[in-house]
């Protein structure tokens, strides 16, 4: 395979029908997780992972069990099984969030893992309650697996990009909260408590979060036309926006960070090459300028 063929075109317009709807549903699925597991520094109990069909929980420890909830962007549906031999599955496509809520439930009920969620979403501007939400509906199977194959070339490369760092950093993970693919380095000192106000999201959220300085970058469906890499500091660095980044990369004053649009990368000659060059070179001008040990 050619390096460009590794990162597949999907314009964000054209696919945001189903990405809202897969957003609403990967913060059900999100949800159950952060309930049901043990509370991790920054919040990475409650992301997901990047899998070889899609996305998933990972292991839940369960009372004497193991749950795991997956995200199929391969047969499209949502699995769910238990170290006993528990399965269940729901087909993704033609069902609303309301439905979605509902049916995952009663799944995980009759796998005999019972978990109450706060039911409405959260991180974004209109927060429609999962029970009654009914407008998400849209769930086409090549615009899913296409957004996969996507954050399956962007793991790739954020996973060696994290190899590089000897310090504290999470694991290359995914936040459902913004659906995004993130990988974050940590200074080892504490940081400013964050200001908040993400969109339905308790200000808690971010403070925990930020309780620590950090140079963070990751891919998500947005800031270009086909998505984009981003890259920033917390907290903000003098300096930090005149970083000479890569050619077709460029600072996003409104955002606060670095921003490289998916499209300029996938039309790169080595798309890999070029990703790496702009975490090398934000991540390497946060240190330096917030002095890191």
């Amino acid at each position: 395979m050619s390096p460009r063929a590794a990162w597949p075109a999907l314009a964000v317009d054209a696919w945001q029908p189903t990405r809202e709807t897969l957003h609403m549903f990967m913060q059900v699925v999100g949800k159950m997780k952060m309930v049901l597991s043990p509370p991790l520094n920054h919040w990475w109990h409650v992301t997901l992972l990047v899998d070889s069909r899609g996305l998933t929980t990972g292991a839940i420890p369960v009372d004497d069990r193991v749950l795991e909830m997956s995200f199929d962007f391969i047969d499209h549906v949502f699995v769910a099984r238990t170290s006993d031999g528990g399965y269940e599955s729901l087909d993704l496509a033609d069902l609303c969030v309301a439905d979605f809520y509902r049916e995952s439930l009663e799944a995980l009920s009759r796998l005999r893992v019972e978990v109450e969620i706060h039911p409405r979403p959260n991180e974004v501007a209109v927060a429609i309650p999962f029970p009654d939400d009914v407008e998400h509906c849209v769930y086409v199977p090549e615009h899913a697996r296409l957004f996969w194959e996507q954050l399956v070339s962007a793991n790739r490369v954020l996973h060696r990009f994290r190899s590089e760092f000897r310090g504290k950093a999470s694991p290359v993970h995914f936040f459902w909260g913004a659906m995004d693919l993130a990988v974050t380095r940590f200074s080892g000192r504490p940081a400013p408590a964050h200001p908040g106000g993400a969109p339905n999201c308790p200000d808690s959220v971010m403070i925990e979060g930020y309780s620590d300085e950090l140079s963070s970058a990751g891919f998500w469906p947005g800031g270009g036309t086909e998505g984009a890499f981003y890259a920033y500091a917390y907290p903000t660095l003098e300096g930090f926006a005149e970083t000479q980044v890569p050619e077709g990369a460029f600072y996003d004053s409104d955002l606060g960070e670095f921003i490289l649009p998916y499209e300029v990368a996938r039309a790169a000659a080595d798309p890999d090459a070029l990703i790496l060059q702009f975490l090398r070179t934000t991540a390497e001008a946060a240190s330096r300028l917030a002095r890191w040990h």
